[in-house]
């Protein structure tokens, strides 16, 4: 029914069109009316805003599959595992500083511990995409500035997080 390029062009966007049918749809309850059925709608707006937002934010660590090595984020931790590269695992809780770095042309995240580990994640790894929601789970995390590095185009070396005053998760 759909021809299968622009299937294709509109696969990336398919969790911001959901959030946006979500919206209408939270649209047609508020235009309902009644004390019931427009703070309904409107809870519903709010949240296919806040899901729309998310989603959109999220598109920027989603890229073709082109690095070895798979990420997994689970139970707190950030694990790579790659055959011929180093992996490794850092608790999130123990993580200090993330930055964007380029190694031969490609662009990898560069996670530090706060003991000094580091672990090296090429951006365009199977499972990459699950680190917006572990970085965003962290203290004093700017999305958008993460976000805007990852659209840069001419990544050399840049810290994108911090962690402030030593803080550590709980």
């Amino acid at each position: 029914m759909i021809r299968p390029d622009l299937l294709r062009q509109l696969q990336p966007w398919r969790e911001v069109l959901a959030a946006t049918a979500f919206g209408l749809f939270g649209l047609w309850i508020f235009l309902k009316g009644g004390y019931f059925f427009q703070p309904l709608g409107g809870l519903i707006i709010v949240l296919a805003a806040i899901w729309g937002v998310t989603a959109r934010r999220q598109m920027r660590f989603q890229r073709e599959i082109g690095a070895p090595g798979l990420v997994e984020v689970d139970e707190g931790a950030i694990r790579y595992f790659a055959a011929r590269a180093l992996g490794g695992e850092l608790p999130l809780r123990d993580l200090s500083e993330i930055r964007l770095l380029s190694l031969a042309g490609r662009p990898h995240w560069r996670l530090k511990s706060l003991d000094g580990q580091a672990l090296l994640i090429p951006v365009d790894a199977a499972g990459a995409a699950q680190l917006a929601d572990a970085f965003a789970s962290l203290p004093g995390v700017d999305m958008g500035r993460i976000s805007a590095a990852l659209r840069a185009s001419d990544v050399t070396v840049q810290t994108v997080w911090s962690r402030p005053d030593r803080a550590r998760l709980t």
